[in-house]
């Protein structure tokens, strides 16, 4: 269960999540110290509700909820697997239940964040070659240079999860998403971001046994962030939220970056070029809880940013809203979760 008090708090009804507001509130949690998805059901934000999915998976990272489908979309570090559980809404009230549903085949390396267009889902699998020390759960041989890093598309099909097309890149890699039809993608062990348009255009060569190499279109590096691995983009609010989990080996020197009219920022930066202090909104200090937030989610509803914090505490799930201009603000969701390595925030009016 929770070891802190859980809720949004906000002066502005219009940015909480207010008891009977929303028919739906639910925030998905993965470890990677163990296989549960641990849900949080804010639907009664003074009775929150907390729900443990239990499933063959020792250690996961990467979740989405896909609520046309009423499918969790969650990778396994552990067994090398992308898996689609069925049935969640009947499963989130506020006990212990297993999960079943369809399972990939072991295609996967190190798998560290997914994004879904549509019936498809993308895995970012990096092969660990740097510093994995953010990585508290990790006993396997993420040093060794295995396949490179890889992007895997799988196609949600009546019969499972089915792999389409794997594409190795020539950089590091961590968190993936969608916008539109463009994957953008943290370029791990730097400040920078790269996007690849018209992502699930690209297939596979057919006559080549090896992956296919895919070069981004652009990339552009973030000044005064040291290390990122977070992303997430809002469209209706065109913000972009970035993590930075400073030096792997502290637990208290992270942060948030918000990029306002990030699409309008992002085109006019040029290939190579650095989007500057002046465009974000920051959000580092010690009364932040940031060490290594290694995840992050937002919601345009509540104005609520939400983060997997993998090292401070040992764990942490984070929640922030009304960040306002930023700074070494609390957060206002602050919950010990040994592990925590990533987040997807579903909301339902």
């Amino acid at each position: 269960m929770a070891t802190a008090v859980i809720g949004f708090t906000s002066c502005d009804d219009d940015d909480d999540l207010e008891e009977g507001r929303f028919d739906r509130a639910e925030l998905y949690v993965t470890s990677v110290a163990n296989g549960d998805v641990t849900v949080y059901d804010f639907e009664d934000r003074d009775d929150v509700d907390v729900t443990t999915l239990t499933n063959n998976s020792d250690s996961n990272e990467g979740i989405i909820y896909d609520a046309s489908r009423n499918e969790l979309f969650v990778a396994s570090r552990s067994n090398q697997t992308l898996s689609a559980y069925t049935g969640i809404e009947d499963l989130i009230d506020g006990g212990v239940s297993g999960v079943s549903g369809v399972e990939s085949d072991d295609d996967l390396e190190s798998p560290r964040a997914i994004a879904r267009n549509g019936r498809f889902i993308v895995v970012a699998d990096n092969d660990g070659d740097g510093d994995n020390s953010d990585d508290l759960s990790d006993d396997d041989d993420d040093n060794d240079d295995d396949d490179g890093n890889e992007l895997f598309v799988y196609e949600r099909t009546s019969n499972g999860l089915e792999l389409r097309d794997r594409f190795e890149v020539d950089f590091a890699l961590w968190g993936i998403e969608f916008i539109g039809d463009d994957l953008y993608a943290v370029v791990d062990q730097t400040n920078q971001i790269a996007v690849f348009e018209d992502f699930l255009n690209n297939t596979e060569d057919d006559d080549d046994d090896d992956d296919d190499d895919l070069d981004a279109d652009k990339v552009v590096s973030i000044e005064n962030l040291t290390r990122t691995h977070g992303i997430a983009y809002d469209n209706t609010d065109d913000v972009m939220i970035l993590t930075d989990i400073g030096a792997a080996s502290s637990d208290n020197d992270g942060g948030l970056i918000l990029i306002q009219n990030f699409q309008d920022i992002f085109d006019a930066t040029p290939e190579g070029g650095t989007i500057a202090t002046g465009a974000q909104t920051r959000v580092y200090g010690s009364n932040t809880f940031l060490g290594n937030p290694i995840d992050v989610d937002y919601d345009t509803e509540t104005n609520s940013v939400l983060v997997a914090e993998v090292a401070n505490g040992g764990g942490r799930v984070l929640g922030f809203n009304n960040i306002g201009n930023g700074g070494n603000i609390a957060p206002t969701i602050n919950n010990l979760l040994p592990g925590a390595s990533s987040v997807d925030f579903y909301l339902e009016d």
